[in-house]
């Protein structure tokens, strides 16, 4: 494989979390929660699509994946997670024509069912953000082959936890949680920079052999009480993402899909 004119192969890599953030009983947002990461979803559908449409068909090699970690329970789930998984390298003209006529309606309708399933069995399939950087994201995120751009999108609401992930070191853990917060003075303190740093908080680190990847976390969403919240987590996502030597990344608040769009556009057209 050979680098286009139209610059490097995409290797898009979507995480995404199903936890009660698209609970409609808990987040009456709208557009909801589930609408938005459908959305955005679509959205990056089309821009491998576009993407095969700048290349050529038989140039371009685009990746893109929507995945779980760990995998859900539900089997219907993952069965239909299957479907949003696209591999352009390993297809023939045909499979690639296929691809190019079906993938953003395919992927907006999987992830419509896998939301309505979600909501409707109340299986809230959080994910163990911590753990995925700890043991899989190399595996999973980066191409060995030079020749591809290495995305990783992470659709959460920024509260990072899971029953897997409960670790402290000192003032440093693996998860992010509201009490954890008012526990470290970060809450609602307008110097919460100051204290973090004089704390030494902060996700434990536990590589630094990520300088091949990007990062786009999209949808962070703090408690409607605690709106400073966000800020504190965005601090805790840049300190671990630096720590781990991640070279560019941005992370986004929740807001309508228009302008979410926009900022995708602008992460992925970078140069």
């Amino acid at each position: 494989m050979t680098e286009s004119k139209f610059g490097k192969q995409l290797k898009i890599s979507v995480l995404w979390d199903l936890s009660d953030r698209i609970n409609p009983a808990i987040h009456n947002d709208i557009p909801s929660n589930a609408d938005r990461d459908i959305a955005i979803i679509k959205y990056f559908a089309d821009y491998v699509k576009a993407d095969m449409d700048k290349k050529g068909a038989y140039m371009a090699e685009g990746k893109l994946k929507i995945f779980f970690s760990p995998s859900p329970t539900d089997p219907d789930i993952n069965s239909l997670a299957s479907k949003l998984d696209i591999d352009l390298s390993n297809k023939e003209v045909r499979g690639r024509k296929e691809i190019y006529d079906n993938i953003s309606d395919n992927f907006e309708q999987t992830a419509k069912q896998i939301t309505d399933i979600t909501i409707k069995t109340s299986k809230w399939e959080g994910s163990d953000i911590y753990r995925f950087f700890k043991n899989d994201i190399v595996d999973y995120c980066v191409s060995k082959d030079t020749l591809y751009r290495n995305i990783l999108v992470i659709l959460t609401d920024g509260y990072i936890y899971h029953p897997q992930s409960k670790g402290r070191a000192g003032n440093k853990s693996e998860y992010i949680l509201s009490d954890l917060l008012s526990s470290l003075g970060l809450r609602n303190n307008q110097n919460f920079k100051s204290t973090f740093q004089a704390k030494n908080c902060g996700l434990i680190s536990t590589r630094k052999d990520l300088n091949n990847l990007e990062i786009l976390v999209l949808e962070v969403n703090s408690e409607a009480n605690h709106k400073n919240d966000e800020d504190v987590i965005k601090f805790y996502l840049q300190n671990w993402f630096t720590e781990m030597n991640i070279k560019r990344f941005e992370i986004y608040n929740t807001d309508l899909p228009e302008n979410t769009k926009k900022r995708i556009a602008d992460f992925l057209n970078y140069k």
